[in-house]
């Protein structure tokens, strides 16, 4: 049980320094403000990273009621990106430049696939049981 918390904790522990306001040195030189490509901080709170034109991970499973943050890792220098609902009107963040974040909080089950609006080839899913 004992190590078990400890990794619960040091898992919260980088989770935090991923949305922190930190901007020091990343564990990945040239990256924004991440620290992980995906960690999940507690049940309810799912962490995305935006990192080489991709979604990382491009399909997450949570649970109903579960939020989920998106955070552009890319280098300073890259376009923005966002993270857009397929379905109209569900949910779309504004422009994402390095380091900025996004959330939602999904109240439904059901299949969520996004894309990013400038880059419609970068294509995730949110899955809510």
């Amino acid at each position: 049980m004992n190590a078990l918390r400890l990794l619960l904790v040091a898992c919260l522990s980088v989770a935090l320094a991923c949305v922190s306001e930190r901007t020091g040195p990343s564990l990945n030189p040239g990256v924004g403000n991440c620290q992980v490509p995906l960690a999940v901080i507690d049940s309810g709170h799912v962490v995305v990273a935006i990192n080489n034109f991709t979604f990382v991970q491009d399909t997450i499973v949570v649970p109903q009621g579960a939020t989920v943050t998106w955070i552009n890792c890319e280098p300073d220098e890259t376009e923005p990106h966002t993270t857009t609902s397929d379905t109209a009107g569900v949910w779309g963040s504004p422009d994402l430049t390095t380091g900025a974040r996004f959330s939602h909080t999904f109240g439904a089950a059901g299949e969520f696939p996004y894309h990013c609006e400038p880059h419609p080839f970068m294509m995730g899913k949110v899955v809510v049981q």
